[in-house]
């Protein structure tokens, strides 16, 4: 069985933060995507989903975090990035980390059959 995906690609900017709540209604899943070689932003980027997961149109709403960016020698491994975003606390969802690289498309398939068989589930 086959469906089909509205996807919101709403950028990270500090600025434009406060939007997004106006894409939450409705939303079946969310697909948080970090930059896994910035180690200087993790505790910021824990905060901003920390923030995410507490808002009510998005509760109990799976979560897949995509940690990119594998492909360069810098990057934390997807263990250490769920450690530090205290990922093993979460109980009120479904969730899962991916290590992914957007460039090579590494871990990406993963990801999105993760997404499928989550998406599915939660309609049943």
């Amino acid at each position: 069985m086959g469906f089909k995906l509205n996807v919101w690609d709403i950028g990270g900017q500090r600025k434009i933060r406060p939007y997004w709540r106006n894409y939450f209604e409705n939303t079946d899943l969310l697909i948080y995507v970090i930059d896994s070689a910035d180690r200087k932003r993790f505790e910021e980027t824990g905060q901003e989903l920390a923030e995410l997961l507490e808002e009510e149109k998005l509760s109990a709403v799976p979560v897949l975090i995509f940690a990119n960016k594998q492909d360069l020698l810098t990057a934390a491994p997807a263990s250490e990035i769920a450690e530090g975003l205290n990922l093993h606390t979460i109980r009120d969802r479904v969730w899962q980390i991916q290590a992914c690289s957007a460039l090579t498309g590494e871990g990406i398939q993963d990801g999105m059959n993760w997404v499928c068989k989550s998406v599915n589930a939660k309609r049943k």
